[in-house]
């Protein structure tokens, strides 16, 4: 992933007025709630510290000032200090739910203006049940090794299979892991941030969040309002929305963006030979896909495989060239790996274990599932038949939560009345987030504001190296300033996106091509 700065601005401009940590830490630090930061072990680059905050497993039994009885987890925490003088905290998360983002603080303080950096500590943390916070979740590695079932069941028989693989996941989960995955909502994350915030010595925190990380800072802004400075929401899950109709919806922008990719790939015939009719393009990825249920490729990748790796391609344009070159260099017989190459660089395996773990632990219990397999069969039927692309795939990837020990709970409807503003920050092609979301949060903020990249294919956008976005992202960080009111209901402001990438001239297994900020994930 990349993390490209914005240009310098002139010292004139270097004032930032946020609320200084050092009279919050007179006025609200408790010395129970430090932590002392050192040298990170496992993080590059220079300044970047670490540190671990002990919070209580269980907020409903407790965790209030001075209760440190029962059970408590270990946040892992990461920080970059402030070049100069710190003048304001900025907490980061990446999304996920389930991933990391000890590692967002450096990136972010590197993608920073320099005057932001300066003034800015930015501060990264793994979410409970993740990364270097423990305990961690664990199911079972051993779920990914290839050849994985076809995600699209031909017969009855292959879908109580595909079925009893998702209840054994969820078995193994529960055993593994025990009372963590009673606590791992998002509101329980949501209270984390408060403790680190109160650790901080921070009256106030800034909050900048891509993907899930946006429901994250909605619902943080909702039950710690007064924590809440400045909220800045990128690529935005729809606060109104729980997680089974979100993940449908998503399948259908997941199709739409692979929609763009084909495309592409049909604009760039004479690198790819793929056919300069998308519809040919789009032909040729789906037969492969059945050849691959025939003859996996070294193996290792069939259709589940190839699917997983080529998701990718709805999360950023950057990843374009180097799949389109992977299924041409396939077709033609160029290179009889590059569709493993592929694999291994965008697809899944036991080290996604965790991750996908923390994923379901906080999606399955963060509201309600069907119990009853029918109504997961017919979504299916329906998902596959509207979106092909990923319509089967996304019901296996969540239906361990048809059969979750921990017990689901009410969806937390965000509310941001309480707060003074947001910028929303979305690309109008995410895949991902579908871009409605970011409507109905920018409903949830009566003072926010949405910045729309027009034309953009990649989840994630601030601080991603478009100008227009990224200034509008400084501003409002630097001096809260905001995009004036659109009162149309569209965008408030408007940013045109930077050109699609170059065909790649390399094989599908290189890595001449990044991510985009955004990491994919499936929400």
């Amino acid at each position: 992933m990349r993390a490209i700065g914005v240009p310098a601005v002139a010292l004139a401009a270097l004032l930032l007025p946020v609320q200084g940590v050092a009279a919050a830490k007179e006025q609200t630090r408790e010395d129970r709630y430090s932590v002392e930061w050192g040298e990170c072990t496992d993080l590059g680059g220079a300044g970047v510290q670490c540190a671990e905050l002990e919070v209580p497993l269980d907020w409903e039994a407790g965790g209030g000032p001075g209760d440190r009885a029962g059970e408590t987890v270990a946040i892992a925490l990461s920080r970059v200090p402030a070049r100069e003088r710190t003048e304001g905290v900025l907490l980061v998360n990446p999304g996920g739910p389930g991933s990391p983002g000890r590692g967002w603080a450096p990136r972010v303080a590197e993608g920073l203006p320099a005057d932001l950096r300066d003034r800015y500590d930015v501060v990264g943390f793994d979410p409970r049940g993740t990364g270097a916070s423990t305990p961690a979740v664990g199911c079972d590695p051993g779920y990914f090794d290839p050849v994985r079932p076809d995600t699209v069941p031909a017969t009855g028989t292959a879908e109580r299979a595909l079925v009893q693989r998702a209840a054994d996941y969820a078995t193994a989960c529960a055993v593994r892991n025990g009372e963590l995955l009673e606590h791992m909502r998002t509101e329980d994350t949501a209270r984390d941030m408060d403790r680190i915030r109160l650790s901080l010595g921070a009256e106030k925190i800034d909050y900048l969040g891509y993907s899930y990380g946006t429901l994250l800072g909605g619902v943080y802004a909702t039950l710690f309002p007064d924590g809440v400075r400045r909220l800045v929401l990128d690529s935005v899950v729809h606060p109104g929305r729980p997680w089974f109709e979100s993940n449908l919806e998503q399948s259908r922008a997941l199709d739409r963006a692979a929609g763009h990719f084909f495309a592409w790939t049909a604009e760039h015939s004479a690198a790819y030979g793929l056919g300069a009719d998308p519809a040919a393009v789009e032909e040729a990825y789906y037969r492969v896909r059945a050849e691959l249920a025939e003859a996996p490729v070294a193996g290792t990748v069939g259709p589940t495989e190839y699917e997983n790796s080529f998701i990718t391609a709805a999360y950023t344009s950057a990843a374009w060239p180097p799949l389109a070159r992977a299924l041409a260099d396939h077709v033609s017989g160029t290179d009889p790996e590059a569709l493993l190459k592929a694999h291994e660089r965008f697809g899944e395996s036991g080290a996604d274990d965790a991750g996908y773990g923390a994923y379901l632990a906080t999606e399955c219990t963060d509201a309600p599932w069907p119990r009853f397999w029918p109504e997961w069969t017919a979504a299916g039927e329906k998902a596959h038949a509207d979106a092909p692309f990923q319509g089967w795939n996304n019901i296996w990837y969540n239906a361990p939560c048809a059969f979750w020990a921990a017990g689901d709970g009410p969806w937390i409807e965000v509310d941001g009345s309480a707060v003074r503003d947001a910028l929303l920050v979305h690309a109008s092609e995410d895949g991902a987030t579908p871009l409605d979301g970011a409507f109905a949060m920018r409903d949830r903020f009566p003072e926010g504001r949405l910045v729309v990249e027009e034309g953009g294919h990649t989840h994630g956008v601030a601080l991603g190296g478009n100008a227009c976005v990224d200034r509008a992202v400084a501003g409002y960080l630097r001096d809260g300033s905001l995009p004036a009111p659109a009162g149309t209901g569209g965008a408030d402001l408007a940013c045109a996106a930077g050109p699609d990438p170059e065909p790649a001239q390399g094989g599908g297994g290189g890595r001449e091509h990044q991510q985009g900020p955004g990491a994919p994930s499936r929400s």
